[in-house]
């Protein structure tokens, strides 16, 4: 019932004696379990023998190294390259933004962000639309939720995304229709 681990023959006097204290623990479990699995009462308890947050972490180096020396942590992906949307710049939500990004979530994310990505398509979305009337509405409803959102006190970044102007708007849908129009 013991385990043995494979030892990596290493010159650093600190690590031996790491490694000597993790595998005296390990029988030490081993012999336990042993004596408890012999044991005729079945109620009885094993109590955990509480390890020392020092010899945890020496524990840990031990078997980062070992794993290194078994080359486990080569040809990672990114290795020898900067960590992507690391700009220099605290942002407390990065992994967030990156998650939503790399797996194309929508309706995620603080409406800041929501509504700055809408802005961006909103011509090609009214482009699609055949009706005067269904352009307006799509106009006033997004002014209605920029102007909601600016209210709010949600927290994430501020709203900066302006309100369009309806009838301006509708004079450009127009002119993009018109036979030869172009986008302005």
């Amino acid at each position: 019932m013991f385990r043995r681990r494979q030892r990596v023959p290493d010159d650093d006097p600190v690590r031996r004696a790491a490694q000597y204290r993790v595998d005296r623990e390990i029988e030490r479990e081993d012999a336990a379990d042993d004596a408890a699995a012999d044991a005729d009462d079945p109620e009885t308890v094993r109590t955990p023998r509480r390890v020392r947050p020092e010899d945890r972490a020496q524990y840990v180096d031990v078997v980062i190294d070992q794993a290194i020396r078994r080359g486990e942590f080569d040809d990672l992906p990114l290795a020898g390259k900067p960590i992507p949307g690391l700009t220099g710049r605290h942002d407390p939500d990065w992994w967030l933004k990156s998650v939503i990004e790399r797996e194309r979530l929508t309706g995620l994310g603080p409406p800041a962000m929501l509504l700055k990505a809408e802005d961006h398509g909103l011509d090609d979305r009214l482009d699609q639309e055949l009706d005067e009337k269904v352009v307006r509405e799509l106009l006033e409803d997004f002014n209605a939720r920029v102007v909601d959102a600016r209210r709010q006190l949600l927290g994430g970044p501020p709203v900066v995304t302006p309100t369009r102007d309806v009838e301006a708007e509708v004079v450009r849908w127009r002119a993009r229709r018109a036979p030869g129009g172009r986008r302005s």
